[in-house]
């Protein structure tokens, strides 16, 4: 087909986003169109080649998160060329905001989880290439499944996705049986190396799974106070003035009332739902308790700014509450999701 003639083509296109194309395992790029009822829509972004379109994609994640980054520098600007009132640029742009807010942390923290499932397994024994038994008419993905067996020697089920093949673990190393090659089964295979490294699997509820990964990693997060990179972090910070460091899914806090010091909390899912909410930058967090979730200002679709403020969970009970003369109003600064995994991947593991 010809470019012109792909869905969605003469919608003006706001920002570009990477999904993953579970099928192939690259990276296809959405679009973020504006359509003519003033929703905005994720669809699939297009190139032209030899005079037809095809699919924008890229073989790493990190090729096509930069060329998407790169492009949606320029937010402000298309929005402006569209001819809107005051009201609906207001309102399109924060909606746009909102979804590339709420893509990049979904993504980051999907990164930061399987970074930590890979280093929580590198020193496990990896399976010696000749005892792994495959189907004789699958011989050909033997050096393809022992090289994912030695990046997650854990998975217990694998897509071999230039084959259509997926493939379970029923024994150590009998891998015979087949399953269905359908796209349901690609997405399990992909959240396999991020669950089964925590002890889950990949067919698990995916958001339950998340919770429970979270969980687990709050210490690993707490253990960073600890690492000279993190504290040179808050130092500078703190010199600044900023008592509020927000990296991936954590939040680096500066306790001040009894014993001073930095503690780690979480981002709580207010500021990063799909309500059409965007993150209100300059604005600032009122603790009026101890709660150990800390939902970032945020704005609503209609302009109003929502305050920051800390909580609890439903499942923890009710947060302590500060006395009113210990009321805090704190800044907060964002720093890249990256700096996380990368902190996170420098610690020593067991």
């Amino acid at each position: 087909m010809l470019l012109s003639e792909m869905p969605g083509y003469t919608y003006p296109t706001l920002a570009t986003f990477p999904f993953r194309w579970y099928e192939t395992n690259r990276w296809l790029i959405y679009a973020l169109k504006l359509l003519p009822s003033g929703d905005l829509k994720w669809l699939p972004d297009y190139v032209e080649s030899e005079g037809h379109a095809k699919a924008h994609n890229y073989a790493t994640q990190e090729e096509a998160r930069q060329v998407a980054s790169s492009f949606n520098e320029g937010i402000a600007e298309r929005i402006e060329m569209l001819g809107l009132s005051e009201p609906q640029k207001t309102s399109v742009t924060l909606k746009a905001e909102k979804e590339i807010t709420v893509q990049e942390r979904l993504a980051d923290e999907e990164l930061l989880m399987l970074t930590e499932a890979l280093r929580r397994h590198a020193s496990s024994p990896r399976p010696a290439a000749q005892d792994l038994i495959l189907p004789s008419e699958l011989q050909g993905l033997h050096e393809d499944l022992v090289r994912q067996l030695e990046e997650a020697p854990y998975l217990q089920i694998i897509n071999f996705p230039r084959y259509r093949v997926a493939l379970a673990r029923t024994k150590e190393f009998d891998w015979t049986h087949r399953l269905s090659p359908s796209k349901k089964c690609a997405v399990y295979c992909v959240r396999e190396k991020i669950a089964r490294g925590f002890g889950f699997s990949g067919t698990d509820h995916w958001g339950k799974t998340k919770a429970a990964i979270r969980a687990l990693l709050l210490p690993r997060a707490n253990q960073l106070l600890q690492h000279a990179s993190i504290q040179k972090i808050l130092l500078e910070a703190k010199s600044r003035g900023q008592r509020v460091v927000v990296m991936s899914g954590f939040v680096f806090w500066y306790e001040e009332n009894g014993k001073p010091g930095w503690v780690v909390k979480t981002i709580g899912g207010d500021s990063a739902s799909g309500s059409g909410q965007t993150i209100w930058h300059e604005g600032t967090i009122i603790s009026k308790n101890h709660g150990r979730i800390v939902v970032l200002p945020y704005i609503k679709e209609n302009g109003e700014k929502v305050q920051g403020h800390t909580k609890n969970s439903s499942h923890d009970g009710k947060a302590i509450p500060r006395h009113p003369d210990e009321y805090i109003e704190l800044p907060f600064e964002i720093l890249s999701g990256d700096l996380m995994i990368g902190l996170l991947g420098e610690l020593p593991y067991e």
